[in-house]
């Protein structure tokens, strides 16, 4: 008999991207967050990518279909463009390498030997962020961080060709990173001229609906058993179409319990009208959050039928939560989470 079944954290985090009417930011960015755990036979995905452009999300991937799906309406329609075909190839190129990156980190962590029958394997989390920033003057910064389990791991540098390791398991994986100089280049050669370009005709693909100010909601259930749950979006009350939002994402904490999230574009001024339903065996009714724009402050908490609830209001750029491998771990904040709510 497995653990019973535990009920979930809610949380629902509205962000707001703000760009002037009608002219384009001071900057762009280009950024994809690619995201796995080790053991897809427990239902959890091996590899999926979320790709932003200036915050806003405009492409999802994951292995099992191994196809781009565009997640814009102003990419809707061009799925035979040359662009696109050139952005799904990378994607696959980027799911195999993201694989070979995983099984190399665990096997230096002593982590990817066979465990006995009939126990379950321990599960563990790989999350990658990699893109790139180009600013007024035409300058750019180019990006490419791992996180390990929830925690920084490492990072790599452009300019001297080597890897960064954040805690001291990640120096094996770094040296050994660091004997491949031609991997190195093509990650020097795409940070600071593939992604540049590929972002430019993005924003060219974009223009006009990638100037309006944008507010994404996020609605986040953390700690919860068993794995199944069910998240979405209601507006008026009513179901949204699955189309119309981001593909619901559950990972392991790596204590046994399982946290998860979806996402919704909404037009500014109407966040009231939406709110995040959850169901799960461990809540008695479906659980609804509702963001309200009454609430002052940062952090609000209340008690729904048993059921923490913490709403978190954010009035900053794009948010990755990177979920930890450890609740107790949570004291040491890494350069992923931008938020907590204990």
């Amino acid at each position: 008999m497995g653990p019973r079944a535990r009920p979930a954290l809610l949380l629902l985090i509205l962000l707001r991207t703000v760009a002037t009417q009608g002219r384009p930011p001071r900057s762009h960015s280009l950024r994809f967050l690619f995201m796995g755990a080790s053991e897809p036979d427990l239902g959890l995905p091996l590899f999926e990518a979320l790709g932003y452009v200036d915050d806003q999300l405009f492409v999802s991937y994951d292995h099992e279909s191994r196809r781009a799906e565009p997640r814009a309406p102003w990419l809707w329609g061009r799925a035979t463009s040359q662009l696109w075909l050139q952005l799904s190839q990378s994607l696959k190129g980027w799911d195999h390498m993201f694989t070979v990156d995983f099984w190399t980190i665990m096997d230096n962590h002593n982590q990817s030997k066979v465990t006995k029958l009939g126990v379950l394997p321990e599960s563990h989390t790989l999350q990658v962020i990699l893109g790139c920033e180009v600013h007024e003057d035409n300058s750019t910064r180019g990006f490419w961080k791992y996180g390990y389990d929830g925690q920084d791991h490492l990072e790599f540098r452009p300019e001297t060709l080597d890897w960064r390791a954040a805690e001291p398991r990640a120096r094996t994986t770094k040296l050994e990173w660091e004997v491949n100089k031609i991997r190195a280049k093509q990650n020097r050669a795409y940070l600071e001229r593939g992604c540049p370009e590929q972002l430019q005709r993005l924003l060219e693909l974009g223009r006009g609906a990638l100037d309006r100010q944008v507010t994404t909601l996020r609605c986040q259930a953390l700690n919860f058993y068993p794995q199944d749950i069910t998240m979405r979006w209601l507006k008026d009350r009513q179901p949204l179409d699955a189309k119309d939002v981001e593909p619901e994402d559950v990972l392991p904490n790596g204590d046994g319990t399982y946290q998860g999230w979806v996402a919704l574009a909404v037009l500014p001024g109407e966040e009231q009208r939406y709110s995040c339903q959850v169901q799960h065996p461990g809540l008695d009714q479906p659980l609804t959050a509702t963001w309200e724009p009454s609430l002052s402050g940062t952090l609000v908490t209340g008690v729904i039928s048993g059921i923490a609830v913490c709403i978190i209001l954010f009035l900053i750029g794009i948010l990755f939560r990177i979920l930890r491998r450890r609740q107790a771990s949570r004291g040491a904040a890494g350069d992923y989470v931008l938020a907590e709510c204990e």
